[in-house]
């Protein structure tokens, strides 16, 4: 029986990974292909000498139902949530900060530089081809390896030459570089939305901020004017013998106490429009007017309830999603460095001392270079290598798994706030009627000679009291409302397209 070899192997019996096309160059098709052949088969003899040794045991990601997360979609936030709000001055403001934040122009950068970094990775998986033209005079040395008549000479030498390189990817090294490059990106396109989401948030949150400290400020001013209506009062009571001058006096220092605290808003108030400003890429002194009013605020609809899909809306837990598969396919790239590598490289060209010879048929030239590395003995390289790619995975995973846990948790206390926030808006409502009508009622003794100036203070200060805190349980509210729409993904939906590295 005839003895069966790879070279003498009919082309269709060959292993698919060992099915080489024929090469177009004279004389060398047969011997380039028995050569191809002979490295795949001597890579595939040889694939295992360097091992990734005992796999890393491998972190799991946890679920919804882990986490409490019902079975079930939780209520749609609109992608411009902060339009909901009904202030058209605060939507004109969260668009302009989204258009000139300098802060979001990074974030798409580094968009636009991890699709370029996949956008290179896949171009490196295909052929590679080149054109090279070249010129040259020079000296060629007396004592060199060219004999004369041209040593000693001075020449013209010229080169056409056109090249190509291929490394076919046996082992999904490329593949899962790729994938890797990808997974990046998306994860990039993820973290440019979460900055996005986290702006608005931000300028919303200033912006009811700032219709509290204005809140307060018309409270204050009408309690200065109150007090100052009392101190005249108390003047005509003193000067009609019904007071004394210990009343007159603690009239007097009411006034200069709620003057120092209506200059303290006003401070507030002028940093408050600054940090807007910024946020918006302004100068400092551009909102310098900005008076927005709490009551042209409007809360949304918002969910009670958390579904499976909050992991979906969420830029930072798909951000990290992503990046858990990237680490896996670094993972892959790592793992087949131990396997043998195979480039083949050609040339066709001309090439001659002289240029009026580089078209002549004799200035011909061509080859083919094919070549196997394999790693054998690295002293551990490798293998530590590769173990720290898995290591790199387990981080990934556990990242995600700690913003899976922060996601549901901010959104959990934002309803859970939500709601407590309305009993106690309910229960303070009645507290401010009871406070204002007892004040009412001191006022009307005190005027008619019936109570002392002692009480009116204590029910006007219990009364004021009830109204700050109106105003700061509107805009907790308010603010814990723009909070749960951020953490539910602020209208979010990872449905960004393919980028152009994955055509």
């Amino acid at each position: 029986m005839k003895k069966l070899t790879l070279a003498s192997m009919p082309q269709w019996a060959m292993p698919s990974m060992l099915r080489l096309p024929r090469l177009p160059w004279p004389g060398l098709g047969q011997t380039g292909l028995t050569l191809l052949v002979a490295l795949a088969s001597a890579a595939v003899l040889l694939t295992g000498c360097a091992t990734p040794g005992e796999p890393t045991p491998r972190l799991s990601e946890t679920t919804p139902a882990a986490v409490g997360l019902a079975d079930s979609a939780t209520a749609a936030v609109s992608a411009r949530w902060w339009a909901q709000l009904g202030d058209e001055q605060l939507t004109r403001l969260v668009d302009q900060a989204l258009r000139d934040q300098p802060s979001l122009a990074l974030a798409q950068a580094r968009v636009a530089r991890a699709q370029s970094a996949a956008q290179i990775t896949e171009a490196a998986d295909g052929p590679q081809a080149q054109l090279s033209v070249d010129a040259a005079r020079q000296r060629y040395t007396e004592n060199g390896l060219v004999p004369p008549p041209i040593a000693g000479s001075i020449r013209n030498t010229g080169t056409i030459q056109a090249g190509f390189s291929w490394s076919p990817d046996w082992y999904g090294q490329q593949a899962a570089a790729l994938q890797a490059s990808l997974g990046q990106a998306r994860a990039a396109q993820a973290d440019a939305a979460l900055a996005a989401n986290a702006l608005a948030t931000q300028v919303t949150r200033g912006y009811v901020a700032l219709t509290r400290l204005l809140a307060q400020r018309d409270v204050a001013e009408r309690t200065l004017a109150q007090r100052e209506e009392l101190r005249q009062l108390t003047q005509q009571r003193v000067s009609a013998g019904l007071d004394t001058q210990v009343e007159l006096v603690q009239a007097d220092s009411a006034l200069p106490d709620t003057r120092a605290q209506i200059e303290a808003l006003d401070e507030q108030i002028a940093l408050a429009r600054h940090q807007l400003a910024a946020l918006s890429g302004q100068a400092p002194n551009a909102l310098d007017t900005l008076s927005p009013s709490m009551d042209r605020l409007a809360m949304p609809m918002l969910p009670t309830s958390l579904g499976a899909d909050l992991l979906g809306r969420r830029p930072d837990v798909v951000a990290a999603r992503w990046r858990v598969e990237a680490a896996t396919q670094e993972a892959k790239v790592a793992r087949t460095q131990f396997y043998p590598n195979i480039n083949l490289t050609a040339f066709v060209g001309l090439n001659a001392i002289g240029l009026d010879q580089v078209l002549d048929g004799g200035s011909r030239q061509y080859g083919v270079a094919p070549a196997l590395r394999l790693p054998l003995f690295d002293g551990g390289r490798l293998r530590a290598q590769f173990k720290g790619r898995e290591a790199d995975v387990n981080a990934a995973v556990a990242q995600y798994n700690a913003a899976v846990i922060d996601a549901v948790r901010e959104s959990s206390d934002a309803i859970s706030s939500l709601q407590s926030l309305a009993r106690q808006r309910q229960a303070q409502g009645e507290a401010l009627a009871g406070a204002q009508k007892a004040h009412e009622l001191a006022m009307q003794r005190y005027r008619a000679g019936l109570g002392s100036y002692l009480i009116v203070l204590n029910t006007e200060s219990q009364w004021l009291a009830q109204r700050r805190q109106a105003v700061d349980l509107r805009a907790r509210e308010m603010d814990t409302g723009v909070a749960l729409m951020k953490a539910l993904g602020g209208g979010w939906m990872d449905d960004a397209p393919v980028i152009a590295a994955a055509h």
